[in-house]
């Protein structure tokens, strides 16, 4: 028709609209549901405003608010409209950056007087920022001079910092605005009285949004550094619908009933005292049993996958992390060095340059590949103590590590094998979604050849592929000297969890000047695999710890069963039942009848016991027991040898006993 435009949609249809219509345009035409659903669009591949006129030939996708880019623009849009409601509240409020971040956003603010937010401040700015959702502002995107930003945010020194940095070229992931072709800083105004830097996109309005709270005020480093001003961190969390939102916010509940802190001090299983510093644990007798299953489940499993076991020490002359690359790029996560008399010296951040030191100790033949070198190796590295969060970020910490050598020929079959690998053991522990991410090449922060890190990463993308598994591409997040693949878990209560990693390297045997001796006589180099499937014992832990909400299946529970007597004269018989299932391999204990037997079942069931046996005048008569399951229905009368066969069934498999 005269005067009109096509576009193409995902679904290789096209659209015909008139001259200057929007994406909302578009999507109204499409239908009334996805109108009120969408929220922002991406035209030919670059996200943009709902209301930014379409030309002709463009390609358009709709992003609607239940996407996690549509849930983005959403978050990120709440957090202007949280920043317009403190500055309105707080006059001489300076602001900072507020992005959006995985289920919520933040701003960081700095208020007059030194003055800091309290709880009644916090539920003043949800109000405010109801009244602003209420009035239904337009999100407006302009383009401006540098030298008029600057006028624009004059009294507001942070945002003229951040344009300098953006202007200047040495803006960073943290900067909210972005420099257009022509110089030109974007912004976004939401009223006359509010206007922010921003790369966008936002809603089209601010009555698209809605469904949020704030909460809780952290402090924050501006920048992040320790010298730089301290400001205050607003924390919030903004959802497509009511229903996400109180569904999110019963998530949150859930994961603070299942704090791995709070479970690892109920349980007695491990603790952080202050004279160890930050993050450092000790481990008490019930966590380390379970710590040992875990470990020992490990070493069987590369056992029966025909892994060697080495030991390396835990420090290391500095020489070898100088040839490893880890001083030139992994400099700020190592502790500062140690000068000794014969030289310079750091705790290990890593256990891969060792493994390298003992595959290049002797001449290796192509018929000892792949070689699969394996052991639990701990590693020290440093992490701001802000960062520290329980066994979840630490800075000791023990990794279930693998490095295998294998030439060329061999990487996607035994990439393919690992992948196999990686998911029985997590499933042997309980977790049964996963998610799969390639993480490709940053040229600013890598080593290696373009055409070394291409053959890595096509190796890894056919081995996923031809595993059947689909997975996300994460640009430029790869390991300095290799991509990799990472593999998430989900949680009882949904969350994600990276746990293991899959990591191709052709750049360190380059480093450590590794060779094997192919079958033609050649020395060739081989391609080496960092591989480690808890990501590290403590973390994995504290995974475990949260998902079972400390309710551990039997294998892996500290105590598998507690016996427990009616009355004193039942104790005899109690503790009979008890040896007989140590004798047969198991974690049992008993009680003494010493309190009511009521109080003594809570008890066990507070230590989230997998089974209580209660025996009493009949189970001494006829060698039974009361079995009372975690979760479950009492049953009478079971044989003590039937028990014992129903928990080594419940184990095999995975018990290492």
């Amino acid at each position: 028709m005269p005067g009109s435009i096509t576009v193409s949609l995902p679904d290789g249809s096209s659209r015909s609209l008139a001259q200057g219509s929007s994406t909302l345009d578009l999507a109204a035409a499409i239908g009334s549901r996805l109108a009120a659903a969408a929220v922002a669009a991406e035209v030919d591949g670059a996200l943009r405003d709902l209301t930014a006129p379409l030309t002709d030939g463009q390609s358009v996708r709709i992003v609607t608010s239940d996407s996690d880019e549509g849930r983005h623009v959403l978050r990120h849009s709440t957090a202007h409209v949280m920043a317009q409601a403190v500055l309105r509240l707080f006059p001489g409020a300076k602001f900072t950056i507020g992005p959006a971040i995985e289920d919520g956003f933040y701003y960081d603010f700095e208020l007059p007087g030194g003055r800091t937010f309290t709880e009644a401040d916090l539920e003043a700015v949800a109000g405010e920022m109801r009244a602003i959702v209420a009035a239904d502002q337009p999100f407006v995107r302009a383009e401006v001079g540098v030298d008029e930003a600057l006028r624009m945010f004059a009294d507001q020194p942070y945002k003229c910092e951040i344009i300098e940095r953006v202007t200047s070229g040495a803006a960073d992931g943290s900067d909210a605005g972005e420099v257009s072709g022509g110089g030109a800083v974007s912004v976004y105004r939401n009223s006359d009285a509010f206007v922010d830097l921003c790369r966008g996109p936002h809603v089209p309005a601010t009555g698209r949004l809605g469904h949020f709270a704030l909460m809780k005020v952290a402090g924050a480093y501006w920048r992040g550094n320790e010298r730089g001003p301290m400001l205050q961190r607003i924390y919030g969390t903004a959802w497509e619908s009511k229903k996400a939102l109180d569904a999110h916010l019963h998530r949150l509940e859930e994961a603070e009933k299942r704090d791995h802190r709070r479970l690892a001090t109920e349980m007695d299983l491990l603790s952080f005292p202050a004279e160890l510093g930050g993050g450092l644990a000790v481990w008490h007798p019930k966590g380390a049993i379970v710590r040992k299953l875990m470990e020992d489940y490990s070493r069987r499993r590369h056992q029966d996958g025909g892994y060697q076991f080495v030991y390396t020490p835990h420090l290391a002359n500095g020489r070898l992390f100088e040839t490893s690359g880890h001083l030139d790029f992994y400099r700020d996560g190592m502790y500062p060095a140690m000068e000794m008399d014969n030289g310079t010296y750091y705790p290990k951040p890593m256990n891969c340059p060792m493994h390298c030191l003992i595959f290049r100790e002797r001449q290796r033949s192509y018929r000892e590949l792949p070689l699969r070198l394996f052991e639990l190796g701990t590693v020290y590295r440093y992490e701001r103590a802000g960062t520290l969060h329980g066994l979840l970020r630490i800075r000791g910490f023990t990794q279930d590590d693998s490095h295998i050598y294998c030439t060329e020929e061999q990487l996607t079959d035994e990439i393919e094998s690992l992948l196999d690998f990686v998911v029985s053991v997590l499933r042997a522990f309980g977790f049964e979604d996963f998610g799969f991410n390639l993480s490709t090449r940053d040229p600013d922060k890598s080593v290696g050849s373009d055409g070394i890190w291409e053959r890595a990463t096509s190796a890894l993308r056919e081995a996923m592929e031809r595993h059947g598994v689909g997975y996300a591409v994460k640009e430029g997040d790869a390991a300095f000297y290799g991509p990799k693949i990472d593999i998430d878990v989900r949680d009882a209560i949904g969350r994600k969890w990276q746990l293991s990693t899959i990591q191709c390297d052709f750049n360190l045997p380059e480093r450590f000047g590794l060779e094997y001796v192919a079958s033609d006589n050649t020395r060739r180099r081989p391609i080496m695999l960092h591989r480690a499937l808890f990501g590290s014992v403590e973390r994995f832990f504290g995974v475990l710890l949260e998902h079972y909400g400390g309710s551990f299946p039997a294998w892996l529970a500290p105590v598998q069963a507690r016996v427990l007597g009616v009355t004193s004269e039942h104790d005899a018989y109690a503790e009979s039942v008890r040896d007989a299932l140590v004798a047969a391999g198991f974690r049992a204990d008993w009680v003494a009848a010493d309190e009511q037997l009521g109080k003594r079942i809570r008890s066990a069931k507070m230590e989230r016991l997998p089974y209580v046996l209660v025996v009493g005048a009949d189970d001494v008569r006829d060698g039974t027991v009361g079995v009372n399951p975690r979760g479950g229905e009492v049953v009478r009368g079971v044989p003590v040898g039937r028990f014992i066969d129903d928990l080594r069934a419940e184990t095999a498999g995975t018990s290492v006993a």
